[in-house]
């Protein structure tokens, strides 16, 4: 199948996971990250990747727009592989999602407008009218139509990352990859960005796909939640059964609690 002949299609009628990984390995010289990871995404869900940090779960998320390759094994998205993609494919696949970055990361020198209009300008040729009517209904989508003349630095945390997100859906993606939605946000802020991924979701049909630490928000936004653990899943299933879950290493994550080995390691001064 081509990536265009795949356009618009479902992914749920025909049984083809919207983005599946097998067998998946990958290793950044002699640490080895992914060790066999496998994984298919239903259209239409939102799956939440927990894991301690440095687990791989940006790492996941950068091989399902092709910015690493696995070393062993594939990723395809809707049946096609990601893994053998020349750039030019790889260009189309990624109009086909949207990325929220743990810092925002919107462009300092430009307004609000110009950050949410720039994946449109750079791949579409849309008429300057067309661009600024997206670039308020996306900002109406996360409640800041108004602000278009803004720039970066007079904006609070949580509004950047609402203009963020605004950008992020500029080309109504089909998947939209959340990586650390909440970090830095308090929890009512943090709750507004919660209740937009569930808006998104219910709203444009997106897949979602959301790395976080925040379990109040793993547990309200997740139709579906993995943990990823010395390089694979160890735990999937709903908000519901990881709260009853017998794995020590899943309950240890969800309560916060620190492992004996941390606490001996504190004891010891290491």
């Amino acid at each position: 199948m081509s990536l265009a002949a795949s356009q618009g299609s479902g992914g749920a009628a025909d049984g083809v996971p919207v983005m599946q990984f097998a067998n998946v390995h990958k290793a950044f010289g002699a640490q080895r990250v992914l060790r066999g990871v496998d994984l298919a995404l239903r259209a239409g869900e939102t799956t939440v990747v927990i894991g301690e940090s440095g687990a791989g779960k940006s790492v996941i998320l950068k091989h399902m727009v092709g910015l690493l390759r696995p070393d062993h094994g594939e990723v395809r998205f809707r049946g096609e592989r990601v893994d053998r993609m020349n750039t030019g494919q790889l260009d189309r696949l990624r109009e086909r999602f949207g990325f929220l970055f743990q810092l925002g990361a919107l462009f300092d020198s430009l307004t609000v407008a110009e950050n949410i209009a720039f994946p449109v300008t750079e791949h579409t040729r849309r008429s300057r009218a067309e661009v600024s009517r997206i670039v308020s209904e996306k900002l109406r989508m996360v409640g800041l139509d108004g602000i278009q003349g803004k720039r970066p630095a007079e904006l609070s945390g949580g509004q950047k990352k609402r203009v963020a997100l605004a950008r992020a859906i500029a080309l109504d993606p089909e998947v939209v990859l959340y990586d650390e939605p909440t970090t830095g946000l308090d929890p009512v802020r943090a709750d507004v960005i919660n209740e937009l991924i569930l808006k998104l979701k219910r709203e444009l049909g997106v897949t979602g796909v959301v790395v976080t630490h925040d379990m109040a928000s793993a547990r309200k936004v997740g139709d579906r939640v993995i943990m990823l653990h010395d390089g694979r899943f160890i735990f999937d299933g709903t908000p519901d059964d990881l709260a009853t879950s017998r794995d020590e290493r899943v309950r240890r994550f969800v309560e916060g609690r620190a492992s004996a080995e941390d606490l001996r390691s504190l004891r010891n001064g290491v």
